[in-house]
Order: C-alpha cells, then structure tokens, then sequence
C-alpha cells in the first residue's frame, strides 16, 4: 500500500520510514518555497543544521523535511504560510 502525505495541495508517495525531504526529491521536488521567492528554500546540509528545508505544516508548527518523518495525510507547503488549497 503506498502512503502519500500532501505537498502544495499534490499527493508525494513516501516509503515507511523515509523524510518528507526524501520523499520530495525523490518526487522531483527539489525547492520547497514559493515560485517567487529568490533563493528559494532547499535541502542543502541533509542534516537540520541549516534550516534550508523548513516547511510549513498545516495544523503545527513548521518542521525540517530533511529530519522529519513524512507521515500519511500531512498538508504540507512553503513558508511563510500553508494557504487555503491545503485545507
């Protein structure tokens, strides 16, 4: 049974166990802010050190895609905040 957790309103197919940020780039997902933004947020370090992947979740406070364990039905989106198309 594949599982899938929310990205920009998108369901992204995730495996037991892998990171949201795992998950996105293995979707092709590779800038996780909004179009207009300049540099956009990126997985860079994999880690959580450089706070390049913090995503907003709908419902909770923002997380780190590279440390967080994706989960079935998260709403996730860019920062600063989810809009309605994730409700």
């Amino acid at each position: 049974m594949t599982r899938h957790f929310f990205w920009n309103g998108e369901p992204v197919a995730f495996q037991p166990g892998e990171t949201i940020a795992a998950a996105l780039l293995r979707a092709g997902i590779a800038g996780l802010g909004r179009p207009s933004d300049a540099p956009s947020g990126r997985v860079f370090c994999g880690i959580g050190a450089c706070q390049g992947c913090v995503v907003a979740v709908a419902g909770a406070a923002p997380v780190e895609a590279c440390l967080t364990p994706a989960s079935e039905g998260l709403r996730l989106g860019p920062l600063p905040a989810i809009g309605t198309d994730h409700a």
